[in-house]
């Protein structure tokens, strides 16, 4: 999720663990750890752009990484903050890292809880910027602010925040298994043969979801709204991954393929070779444009192949907005 949702989840982990004993300092902590694990994307500026792709929500979105940091933290914070005790802030610290990426495994990307093994969850329920998730949550943290800590509302208001957010996560798992049976009903109807289907939410929201179908030859991109009452329609994105040629078996190309789990097209525009990651969409609401989230060009100079990551532009996400709450409103 982004900086703004760990914060607000990991200040209401730190009350939850020691609100009562430390005050406010609880929630401090608590905002650090939840915002330590993503301290991993530092890697871009030292390693190239697949490593660091590979390392992202990697060993320190791990239980390990929880494990075996929560107590050299906790004995940190124990040296200066004496108000409790070093297992007491040492469970804090653990609290903090590990709700992290279990709320992280719930979006596109997902995270590697397990690492060193190579299993990545992604649940795919929930963008990773939901205003409905995190709004509410933060209201009731910043009441929880002005709250003494022996206050029993303290700990009501912080609770209702936790309970809140837990609730709507659940209410998106629902709405997906909703919408995925409106897209496998789309496909029937409309007598589209796949292999497989995966779903996800729009950006910013629970109403408007997308669907990766894979085809044969093709990928196909389709959007549903709770509002809609027309058919569902899925855009073609031909697979072309013959476009790699011996790149297929460069091992930068074979772990970006590895990475994106298959669901990826190539491209050629200009004369120059891009991979396309699907898994997290088009930077339209055409369903039909080739403009993905996630692009790569494949440079190869002499023996090396550089790969680089598309520029997001600002005009882009401006153009998106409008154009995604009037499809949100339906078809």
């Amino acid at each position: 999720m982004d900086s703004v949702t760990q914060i607000v989840l990991g200040a209401a982990i730190g009350e939850a663990v020691l609100g009562r004993k430390v005050g406010n300092k609880a929630m401090l902590y608590g905002a650090i750890a939840g915002t330590i694990p993503d301290l991993d994307v530092v890697s871009r500026y030292f390693v190239d752009t697949v490593t660091a792709l590979e390392y992202h929500r990697g060993f320190t979105h791990s239980i390990l990484f929880s494990v075996l940091f929560a107590p050299i933290f906790g004995w940190l914070v124990s040296k200066r903050e004496k108000a409790a005790t070093w297992r007491q802030w040492s469970w804090l610290f653990f609290f903090g890292f590990l709700t992290h990426p279990l709320l992280d495994a719930h979006t596109t990307w997902g995270t590697q809880l397990f690492w060193p093994f190579d299993l990545r969850l992604a649940f795919k329920n929930i963008f990773v910027v939901d205003p409905l998730y995190t709004l509410p949550f933060l209201l009731c943290c910043i009441l929880v602010l002005f709250k003494k800590r022996d206050n029993p509302q303290r700990r009501k208001l912080n609770n209702l925040g936790l309970w809140l957010s837990s609730s709507y996560l659940v209410l998106t798992l629902v709405i997906k298994g909703f919408t995925f049976l409106k897209f496998e009903t789309a496909l029937k109807d409309q007598q589209i043969p796949y292999v497989e289907i995966q779903t996800k939410p729009a950006p910013l929201n629970a109403v408007l979801w997308l669907a990766n179908v894979e085809t044969q030859d093709a990928f196909l991109i389709g959007d549903y709204s709770l509002f809609d009452t027309k058919a569902i329609v899925f855009g073609t994105h031909p697979k072309n991954h013959h476009l790699l040629g011996n790149l297929a078996t460069d091992d930068k190309v074979k772990r970006l393929i590895k990475l994106t789990n298959g669901w990826y097209t190539v491209s050629q525009i200009e004369g120059k070779l891009y991979f396309n990651d699907l898994r997290f969409g088009l930077l339209s609401t055409d369903v039909t444009k080739q403009d993905y989230v996630f692009s790569f060009l494949l440079d190869e100079t002499g023996d090396e192949l550089i790969v680089t990551e598309n520029k997001k532009r600002p005009e882009d996400a401006a153009g998106l907005l409008g154009d995604l709450w009037q499809r949100i409103k339906g078809n």
